[in-house]
């Protein structure tokens, strides 16, 4: 059990059936009345944030999330799949747990998958990942002082926003959790 006082980022908590990270917290202390503890709360399964206060006895109990690392292996159709790289035990997960987070991760990268009670429900690409660019209009000189871009497919068919100066065949390092490029590999 956990009170509401001790609560961080990044804690995992269980509250009225549902399973929540806490994002943001603040303690505050009015000058009338009692303390409490101020929440923005991240539902796990669903992805959606609430704010919410909380009196700092309050307690609730701590979840423990998985994290374990796995292996891409390959998409089939609308599924992918990642195998252990201990047990070599292979799961293929939807669109629904995937989503937008494999657009960035090609064949062979390692990710983490996140189960609460053996159930799937996120995984976490690596937070930068080199890929090479497959597609991208000729660069040119000139008119670069504006910090100027241009649309560049990757080899895992993603779109990316490049610098004039990239050509297809460059290697780019790309933040996975914005999608922004952030130099030359």
């Amino acid at each position: 059990m956990i009170t509401a006082s001790d609560f961080r980022n990044g804690v995992t908590i269980e509250k009225d059936g549902n399973v929540y990270e806490i994002i943001e917290f603040q303690h505050v202390k009015p000058g009338k009345g009692a303390a409490f503890v101020r929440t923005k709360l991240k539902d796990i399964i669903n992805g959606g944030v609430t704010e919410t206060t909380f009196r700092p006895t309050e307690k609730f109990p701590q979840v423990r999330i998985d994290r374990k690392d796995y292996q891409y292996l390959y998409k089939d159709g609308d599924m992918w799949t990642f195998m252990d790289t201990e047990s070599y035990e292979q799961i293929s997960l939807g669109e629904d747990v995937c989503g937008n987070d494999m657009k960035f991760v090609k064949e062979n990268d390692m990710i983490k998958v996140d189960s609460y009670n053996g159930n799937v429900f996120a995984i976490e690409p690596p937070m930068f990942v080199e890929l090479e660019i497959t597609e991208t209009e000729p660069g040119f000189k000139g008119n670069t002082a504006t910090g100027a871009t241009k649309p560049a497919t990757v080899e895992t068919g993603a779109q990316v926003a490049v610098p004039l100066f990239c050509n297809i065949g460059d290697k780019i390092k790309i933040d996975t959790r914005t999608g922004e490029y952030l130099s030359r590999a």
